[in-house]
């Protein structure tokens, strides 16, 4: 999506001195600002940062910004994908279907080498969760998360179709187009 925009992409990966961010923000906006413009500053390269995460309203929006490490806050072990899911499944125990609607979230900064954030977006993908996992796509609670349209999981929906509506995606275009609108851009 940025390559007609001119610019090729590169993970942290490719730099062997990236640095391990904290994620100690409130907010998804917050944790992808404090990825983007540390890791800038540091790297003196212009920097994308992303947080993402699941929302469910009949839990007050948790996990939010701890959805990787839902199932293990009260500990100091990191949680993985079945952890999280059956935590989830038991906080939710005795909410009805109707009453388990959800949202994924992601939030996209951009920070120029001076750890100026120059775009900034948030974009959301509406959904329930399941009462049991479905499908084997995906990752973290994607067996989950339902697309109530379609009456499939993100674990049940191919990758073509979660690039067309995940939260990420719709990040992404949002934030291609406010990259384009913009005069600061990477060169």
């Amino acid at each position: 999506m940025l390559e007609p925009l001119g610019f090729s992409v590169q993970t942290l990966a490719d730099f062997p001195n990236a640095m391990d961010v904290v994620e100690d923000g409130t907010t998804f906006a917050q944790n992808a600002a404090l990825k983007a413009t540390q890791q800038a500053i540091h790297l003196d390269a212009w920097v994308v940062g992303e947080d993402s995460g699941l929302a469910v309203d009949a839990l007050n929006g948790e996990p939010g910004i701890y959805s990787a490490r839902y199932a293990s806050l009260d500990s100091d072990t990191n949680a993985g994908d079945e952890a999280n899911n059956l935590h989830l499944l038991k906080q939710l125990e005795n909410v009805p279907l109707e009453k388990r609607t959800a949202h994924y979230v992601c939030h996209m900064a951009l920070s120029d080498p001076e750890g100026n954030i120059v775009v900034s977006c948030e974009a959301y993908c509406q959904g329930r969760i399941r009462l049991e996992p479905v499908g084997s796509g995906g990752f973290g609670y994607d067996p989950l998360f339902e697309i109530v349209e379609l009456h499939k999981t993100f674990g049940q929906l191919g990758p073509s179709v979660k690039a067309m509506i995940s939260h990420r995606a719709r990040a992404l275009r949002m934030f291609v187009r406010l990259l384009a609108k913009t005069d600061r851009q990477p060169s």
